[in-house]
């Protein structure tokens, strides 16, 4: 399963809701974000239905934090760079 989040109305995140209720304690659901669980009420605009979705995400979970440098995000700003310099000449 697959999600790209930037922002769920209530119609989106009562089918995220769906989709997770379905496959809770039935088939793995992989999950990465860079929002702490604190902020998730930011994307999702109930928070009921957040605090829902994160219980069911988290019981039986492996929870890994990976801390550091996004290379995404590097790669993006020396792109930019070279793009400014380019621009410059």
């Amino acid at each position: 399963m697959v999600l790209i989040v930037l922002a769920y109305d209530a119609h989106a995140a009562d089918l995220l809701f769906q989709v997770v209720s379905r496959r809770y304690e039935q088939k793995s659901i992989v999950i990465t974000t860079n929002l702490p669980f604190k902020q998730w009420d930011t994307v999702l605009p109930n928070a009921a239905c957040a605090v829902a979705l994160i219980d069911r995400l988290t019981h039986h979970s492996e929870i890994i934090s990976i801390e550091g440098e996004s290379y995404r995000k590097r790669e993006a700003e020396q792109s930019q760079r070279r793009k400014q310099e380019k621009s410059k000449r």
